[in-house]
């Protein structure tokens, strides 16, 4: 990126001037600014800005760079010549407000040896540095190869290096090529903070050339499908007139409509508005021979066991459509048998090996305690919660090996507002129990009361975290981008993009908490790691962003994306590579190797354009959509209507970026 050095401005100036840049270094010696204007200077911009003050003797410098730090500053830049205590000093300030510290070396001479300096890079990392600034006097190319040869020892994204003066020049230009996260520029020759810098018009016109970045106005979400299929479906089971605001159609939502009215409850629909009149359901009130889900594994999950209950005892064939015929329902036998359900093919379905839709789901259910594995997903499991409810006993299901934890909790929150309720336990080791991380639950033990009934309720359903993903990453990499109506103590898996982009040093912003604006936008990124065993339907949007981060990025869960609308771990695999992004796969883990988008630009090695498979996974189109921004030739997908399976509107709205 390209950080323009202000100096000598007020803070009128600075705030109208940060407008049009995309990042900042604002010279704290040089800009005369009180104590309040700091505050209010780096608490209210999405600017990544840099805070620098050179070190003089009795110098406020210290207190100058904490006062930035605690008011928000991304970076802060103290000199490798400041005394060891202030060095701890801002060091532990930056630890506790977030804040990345950038050691830096200044020769306004000349240009030490390769040695020298590599020992200097050396020492600035030890001393804290996460970003290293090495700038020396050139007064020979040979200067500058020394300078520039630094990169070929440094990790990705760590090192800020180039020449002063009219012969390193060229330098400051060809550190990004090597892989700066940054470069520095100045508004105009007079304001130049050293011999030979560019003007930012001069560097952005180098590196970005007719290139355009994104920018949104607000961009509303749908509501999540998650929750809307869950709603859907307990309105229908509901005793009396249930309302459900803010929904929006899609395929899935669609299909959990069609399921409802199959069930016996009625629906209408005015604007957003859902209304549903539900059957009152109790153990064995249906006699149902079928019922089609759509493309809908959740939907699936949710009504066998369900249908189980429901049905008089004849069982019912359910079937489905498109590519949910192809995906197994895994553990699906060995889960239901353990309430006394038996599921068998249907006549029509050839396959014995494992368990596909068509099938047949025998009745009743058994109510009691089962030990059930997690590992398959959480979507069946679901089910059981939706249904165990209803049973005329008492019900444990100790989950091990938990998998999507936060969708098992969606679906006892939903319940919840149907007036049904369990309780539960979550076991887990030290780490768990003290971060209460998803990732580091071990089991999950559910205590279901029976014989209770769903009774009518009134809520809005939220609005969908997954289809703001694609967004939100969008505004990371290629611009900014400001997505409405999400929820930010949401229980919905895929709210983890935020936790990924803050990892990898997106610049973010929300208005008026919690279900504000959030507004994201571009800032230096960093490789970053990644475990999405709980929110696989991320993965192929983090994936794109993996790709624009210099350095090794590691995203664990590969083994839940097997089954999806595809193999979707074959399917990414095989994108990044058609695209150039070295990427491998070891078991779990999936590893890409990324490389910045203003590298990309300065040394043309953009993601390759050309036809692209989708298929028919509106996660892959919504993930091939977000790297086009980023390719140097137009990506054909051979299947974008697809993305109508959870979000209609996504090709039109990703088109008005």
């Amino acid at each position: 990126m390209i950080c323009t050095s202000l100096q000598n401005k007020d803070l009128a100036q600075i705030q109208a001037l940060l407008e049009g840049l995309e990042m900042a270094e604002i010279r704290l010696d040089r800009c005369a600014l009180e104590d309040e204007e700091i505050d209010a200077l780096f608490s209210d911009t999405d600017v990544p800005l840099i805070a620098t003050c050179r070190l003089e003797e009795e110098s406020q410098a210290p207190e100058l760079l904490e006062r930035a730090i605690r008011a928000g500053a991304k970076y802060v830049d103290l000199e490798m010549e400041a005394p060891a205590a202030i060095g701890r000093r801002i060091r532990q300030a930056c630890q506790e407000w977030g804040t990345v510290l950038i050691r830096s070396y200044h020769n306004f001479e000349n240009t030490p040896s390769r040695e020298v300096l590599l020992s200097l890079f050396d020492r600035a990392r030890s001393f804290g540095g996460e970003v290293v600034k090495i700038v020396t006097t050139a007064h020979s190319k040979a200067d500058n190869d020394v300078v520039l040869s630094l990169y070929d020892a440094a990790e990705p994204g760590t090192l800020v290096a180039f020449c002063m003066g009219e012969e390193g020049r060229p330098s400051r230009l060809e550190a990004l090529r090597r892989g700066a996260p940054f470069t520095y520029a100045c508004l105009s020759p007079e304001d130049a903070t050293a011999a030979g810098q560019w003007t930012v018009s001069e560097m952005q016109k180098a590196v970005y050339g007719d290139y355009r970045f994104i920018r949104s106005g607000e961009l509303p979400m749908p509501s999540s499908k998650s929750f809307a299929q869950r709603a859907i479906v307990a309105a229908a089971l509901a005793d009396g007139v249930s309302v459900l605001e803010g929904y929006s159609p899609c395929g899935d939502n669609e299909s959990a409509l069609a399921v409802a009215r199959a069930l016996g409850a009625e629906v209408s629909l005015e604007g957003s508005r859902l209304t549903i009149k539900g059957i009152a359901a109790a153990p064995a009130c249906l006699q149902l021979e079928e019922l089609h889900c759509g493309e809908s594994g959740l939907l699936t999950r949710l009504m066998i066991p369900l249908l189980s209950t429901l049905s008089d005892g004849r069982g019912v064939r359910v079937t489905g459509e498109k590519t949910l015929l192809d995906r197994p329902l895994s553990q699906a036998h060995d889960i239901m048998a353990s309430f006394g359900v038996r599921l068998y093919p249907d006549d029509s379905n050839a396959r014995k090996v494992d368990c596909y839709l068509p099938l047949k789901v025998s009745a009743p259910l058994i109510p009691g305690r089962a030990d059930v594995s997690g590992k398959g997903g959480s979507q069946l499991i679901s089910g059981l919660l939706a249904t165990l409810p209803l049973a005329d006993g008492k019900s444990t299901v100790y989950v091990h090996e938990p998998r999507s934890i936060p969708y098992l909790f969606i679906t006892v929150d939903v319940l919840k507002k149907f007036g049904v309720r369990i309780g539960s336990e979550m076991e887990g080791d030290d780490d768990f129990l003290e971060n209460q991380d998803w990732s580091r639950c071990t089991a999950v033990n559910f205590h279901i009361k029976g014989g209770q009934r769903y009774q009518a309720a009134h809520f809005a359903i939220e609005a969908d975290w997954s289809a703001a993903a694609p967004f939100l990453v969008a505004g990371a990499l290629f611009g900014e981008v400001e997505v409405t109506g999400l929820d930010t103590t949401s229980l919905q898996a895929d709210i983890s993009i935020l936790d990924i982009l803050m990892q990898a040093g997106a610049s973010m912003s929300q208005l008026e908490e919690p279900t504000g604006s959030i507004r994201v936008r571009r800032a230096p990124l960093s490789a970053f790691d990644a475990d999405l065993n709980n929110c696989p339907d991320l993965f192929p949007v983090v994936a794109v962003l993996a790709a624009f981060c210099p350095g090794e990025s590691h995203i664990l869960g590969v083994q839940r994306l097997r089954h999806k609308e595809t193999d979707r771990a074959a399917a990414i695999e095989e994108m990044l590579t058609q695209m150039g992004v070295p990427v491998r796969t070891d078991d779990d883990e999936m590893t890409i190797t990324g490389m910045g988008l203003t590298q990309r630009l300065a040394t043309g090695k953009l993601l390759k354009g050309g036809s692209y498979a989708s298929y028919a996974d509106h996660r892959m189109v919504m993930a091939l959509r977000l790297a086009s921004l980023g390719a140097s030739a137009p990506i054909e997908i051979d299947d974008t209507a697809c993305v109508a399976k959870s979000f209609p509107a996504f090709n039109e709205m990703f088109s008005a970026l």
